[in-house]
């Protein structure tokens, strides 16, 4: 049965069975916080809030959530008629799978360290364009070595848990709380939502992230790495497959340096939402998604050679 947009009305996927009770007990133990983790959540995303280059958030969001304590409104924002709004655009009750689905078929995602979880759309994305992939030559060799082996779909609970995990060197601050998990599950199990792992030579699962496709755009969702750039390592073997299935682009929400050494780029929201027009009603790579080329082959990747694939007509069949 299709899983339909509650906006277009249009058929979304094909969503699958139900997780098997095994994999659902394996949520019910990973997807939960001690009294400790949560509290030390709330602390630390108030000092997050408070920073100055986020306190003036404050007073919108306070507004946005009497508004919608007063009237709650489950409609999704539609920033195609909207202009001069900052990131924070909603506050989203609903994150079911048909919401979700056209939520980010508009532009928006849901975020929040505590409190109301918010519709975000930030008026900048950090989009990568296939062909402006870019490989390290440090990150290639490591690629070339044989050390590492990557996989899709294969653990999903395991990625998700490990990306809320705390990161070497930093406080643990997540916006994957076990609501978010048990959402994204749910996207898991309806085909919407991707994990890739990165496994060393004994078998343990040390880097890997997750991402939303709808139609022919991938939204990165998050990423871990527990040993040196096995994150970088499976992030490429993705993209690879994305560039090869007929993706048009891959959005990395906000700007960091990682990403932007790998080739994405700032566009304008604007730019953004029309590109998702054209390319997030259609198109995709439906069902579990499995590893066509493993790093070795995917090192020798470079910049252009997507199209000039295309060009040969060298294209992957879906």
């Amino acid at each position: 049965m299709s899983v339909v947009s509650p906006v277009s009305g249009d058929a979304l996927f094909e969503p699958e069975v139900a997780a098997p009770l095994d994999r659902q007990a394996r949520r019910d133990a990973l997807f939960r916080e001690t009294f400790g983790e949560t509290l030390q959540r709330v602390v630390l995303g108030t000092a997050w809030s408070l920073q100055p280059q986020r306190i003036d958030r404050l007073l919108p969001l306070a507004k946005l959530s009497i508004a919608h304590l007063i009237d709650p409104d489950d409609t999704l924002p539609d920033l195609a008629e909207t202009s001069g709004v900052g990131e924070l655009v909603g506050v989203a009750d609903d994150l079911s799978i048909t919401t979700l689905a056209e939520a980010y078929a508009r532009g928006l995602f849901p975020h929040a360290h505590f409190g109301p979880t918010k519709w975000l759309s930030p008026t900048e994305r950090c989009a990568l364009f296939f062909d402006d992939f870019h490989i390290s030559k440090r990150l290639r060799r490591l690629m070339r070595n044989g050390t590492y082996t990557v996989t899709f779909d294969r653990d999903f609970e395991g990625v998700i848990k490990a990306c809320a995990g705390k990161r070497e060197g930093r406080w643990q601050l997540t916006w994957i709380t076990p609501r978010i998990m048990r959402a994204y599950a749910a996207l898991f199990d309806a085909g919407l939502v991707h994990s890739f792992e990165v496994w060393n030579g004994a078998g343990e699962l040390v880097g890997g992230g997750y991402g939303v496709a709808i139609g022919r755009v991938f939204f990165t969702e998050s990423q871990f790495s527990r040993e040196d750039n096995t994150s970088k390592l499976g992030f490429s073997v993705l993209n690879w497959h994305l560039a090869r299935w007929g993706y048009a682009l891959n959005d990395g929400k906000w700007a960091t340096p990682t990403i932007l050494g790998m080739g994405f780029r700032r566009i304008p929201r604007a730019e953004f939402l029309e590109l998702l027009g054209k390319d997030a009603r259609d198109g995709g790579k439906s069902g579990r998604w499995s590893v066509d080329a493993g790093p070795e082959a995917v090192a020798d990747w470079r910049s252009g050679q997507v199209q000039r694939d295309r060009v040969a007509g060298a294209r992957v069949a879906l």
